[in-house]
């Protein structure tokens, strides 16, 4: 059971804020060493899983064309599009593309979205533009707000659609795991089929808060503009 601090290194690490690679990094190798390993066996694990996963490195390629397209009025024309849909409001528009996310990652298409190359660049000026076309510009805490939950809305997405998909990861691990450990025979379309009630109160829950987002803002932005009044008045 002592291997088990190395969760307990990523759990103070995340509550205090530290650098997430770093805790990953400190909590793999307390795990290892824990677990018997050598510092040299540690160090040959994570060369193992850099090359097992080598397509992490693609930001390198993703992020210099997303910027080549910011620079070039990418996030100008995605604030000019929303503000096309009169009716297309913040929550609205962060719940649709929850559920785009969602059944994007169900179907294997895990990559097409993402923070990097959706969610800042494309999902956030629109969700920006929808609020400003309602309440006219928006002070930062405001933005940090939507933008928080743009990505909320990617992550869940994400998380809860991808265990549809009958051939990632995690599907793959669990039979390979049951099937080994315990003799059974556990197809990954059982576990995607057992994972769809879950994706679907996944998407009713986080789509209802993000439809409530709406009227959070309102109640956020009227209070901002009655402080502002007031301190205007008093300088008076």
């Amino acid at each position: 059971m002592i291997v088990l601090l190395g969760v307990l290194v990523v759990v103070v690490g995340f509550a205090t804020k530290r650098n997430a690679l770093l805790v990953v990094a400190a909590a793999g190798i307390v795990t290892g060493l824990l677990g018997g390993l050598s510092p040299a066996k540690v160090l040959a694990a994570f060369g193992d899983g850099f090359a097992g996963s080598r397509a992490v490195t693609i930001f390198a390629i993703t992020l210099p064309v997303i910027g080549l397209l910011e620079r070039y009025g990418l996030q100008e024309q995605a604030r000019a599009l929303i503000a096309r849909f009169g009716r297309l409001t913040t929550g609205r528009f962060l719940a649709l593309y929850l559920g785009l996310r969602q059944i994007g990652a169900a179907i294997g298409l895990t990559n097409v979205f993402g923070h990097a190359q959706t969610v800042r660049p494309l999902a956030v000026p629109m969700a920006e533009g929808a609020a400003e076309r309602r309440h006219g510009p928006l002070p930062e805490r405001t933005r940090e707000k939507i933008r928080s939950f743009a990505a909320g809305a990617d992550n869940v997405g994400l998380f809860f659609g991808e265990d549809v998909f009958l051939a990632v990861g995690s599907i793959l691990l669990i039979t390979g795991f049951v099937n080994t450990t315990y003799g059974t025979h556990l197809e990954p379309l059982q576990l995607a089929l057992w994972a769809i009630p879950t994706a679907l109160c996944a998407f009713v829950v986080h789509g209802w808060r993000l439809l409530r987002l709406d009227r959070h803002l309102e109640r956020e932005l009227l209070a901002a503009d009655a402080r502002s009044t007031t301190a205007a008045e008093a300088t008076r």
